[in-house]
């Protein structure tokens, strides 16, 4: 019989591609993480991992047994949702992980739909961008999170997560006032391609937006400044160290002194924004509650 917790220490070992690193998602040491793989290999009777280096990859065996897991996990989430639900009432706490634009954007605002709604379910927040909170939630450090989607993310078909889409909206040009185009009625990004640009470190899903979105326009930014931080991004524009491209959330009631901000002309750079579970966690009494609040708050912020 196969160890359902062993699967979990399996799919972190493919996720992180070291010991080291599934073991400290895990919280657990890296010879408790190796001796469990070692147990599920005599259990299944077959090799599933092969390693190199510090590094480790599944056989072919490994990867028969990862989409069973996926499987068998998914169904002991959907199985806690039901007890729970049959225990009767929707009392706990649920931890999110979101960015910041999205803790102030959609997540606050959906804390307090809940108390008005469920207040007997606690939310716990925690602040991370929107590449590092998926694996939050696939390792069990996080309920549920708040993303954004960018190169590398796991597929929309991925067997592991559940999601449900809140909304999308185009990146804005934040020029200084005193910029050749600061009087145009919108900007097409190919004609900022000879600009110094400001904008987030690589990594940051709102880079790769970026990036992608000159690329398109037939450039390359020249990056001179880097912040994750999009006040610091439009007061480096104000005082005229370069163009840059910002969610328009991001810029709500931000100052933006002696700048101008722009929509893009023609396909503009756009940010999908949307929530995630484990795949079966859906369901949970305490899970659904915030996910519907979530869209709720999410709805007046659809632009396309």
């Amino acid at each position: 019989m196969i160890d359902p917790r062993r699967l979990r220490i399996l799919r972190a070992a493919a996720d992180h591609r070291t010991v080291t690193a599934a073991a400290a998602a895990l919280y657990l040491t890296p010879s408790a993480v190796s001796q469990q793989l070692a147990a599920l290999e005599q259990e299944t009777g077959h090799t599933l991992l092969t390693r190199s280096g510090k590094g480790v990859r599944l056989t072919r065996a490994g990867e028969i047994l990862l989409e069973h897991a996926n499987a068998v996990l998914a169904q002991l989430e959907r199985a806690e949702a039901e007890l729970a639900a049959y225990a009767g009432g929707a009392a706990g706490e649920v931890t999110v992980a979101a960015f910041a634009t999205g803790i102030a954007e959609v997540l606050a605002p959906a804390v307090a739909l809940l108390r008005g709604t469920h207040p007997t379910i606690r939310v716990r927040v925690r602040d991370a961008e929107g590449d590092a909170s998926l694996p939050m939630v696939l390792h069990g450090e996080a309920d549920l999170a708040l993303a954004v989607e960018y190169r590398g993310a796991p597929r929309e078909d991925d067997r592991r997560l559940a999601r449900v889409a809140l909304y999308a909206e185009p990146f804005d040009a934040v020029l200084p006032a005193g910029h050749p185009l600061a009087l145009a009625p919108e900007v097409r990004l190919s004609a900022l391609s000879e600009d110094d640009w400001i904008g987030p470190y690589p990594g940051n899903p709102c880079h790769d937006v970026v990036f992608l979105a000159c690329e398109l326009a037939g450039f390359e930014p020249r990056l001179i400044h880097s912040s994750d931080d999009f006040r610091a991004v439009v007061a480096l524009a104000g005082a005229g160290a370069g163009v840059a491209l910002v969610p328009r959330s991001a810029l709500r009631g931000m100052e933006q002194k002696n700048t101008v901000v722009r929509p893009v002309a023609g396909p503009a750079a756009t940010r999908r924004v949307f929530a995630a579970v484990r795949s079966g966690a859906e369901h949970h009494p305490l899970i659904s509650p915030v996910l519907d609040a979530l869209a709720r708050a999410a709805g007046g912020l659809t632009t396309g």
